[in-house]
């Protein structure tokens, strides 16, 4: 199955944790999420990231807790992203977490793939459920 739609998302950084996260350069932001289309709801989440000394490399590894409809199904689910840029190449996949789902999303698997346009978010999210 297949949904589309964009999303809203307010990305706050966070101080870090410990002296030795800061002094490792590895970054920390929330998540603040609204999805609109096929997939409508909201999610939170937490992101990691580190860039490198070359410009336009780095990675970053977030989770999110997605509670939302999904073409008329309710419930909530969580993803995980894993990300690098290298040279400002990008490479991202965003997956949900197995047996993560709740009420009618139970069982949902599935890709979600992130494309920007601009200043806009817009999703395109390849998933199953059973029946």
């Amino acid at each position: 199955m297949h949904a589309k739609g964009t999303f809203d998302v307010k990305v706050i950084p966070q101080k870090p944790d410990n002296k030795e996260a800061e002094s490792a350069k590895l970054g920390r932001m929330s998540l603040d999420k609204t999805f609109h289309g096929e997939l409508e709801g909201t999610s939170q989440g937490e992101m990691l990231s580190y860039m490198t000394e070359v410009k336009g490399s780095g990675v970053y590894v977030a989770i999110e807790r997605v509670t939302a409809k999904l073409n008329g199904r309710s419930g909530s689910f969580a993803m995980y992203h894993h990300g690098t840029m290298t040279r400002g190449e990008p490479q991202l996949t965003v997956t949900v977490v197995p047996d993560s789902g709740t009420g009618e999303l139970t069982g949902l698997t599935g890709t979600l793939k992130i494309i920007l346009e601009g200043r806009q978010h817009f999703y395109e999210f390849d998933y199953s459920l059973p029946e």
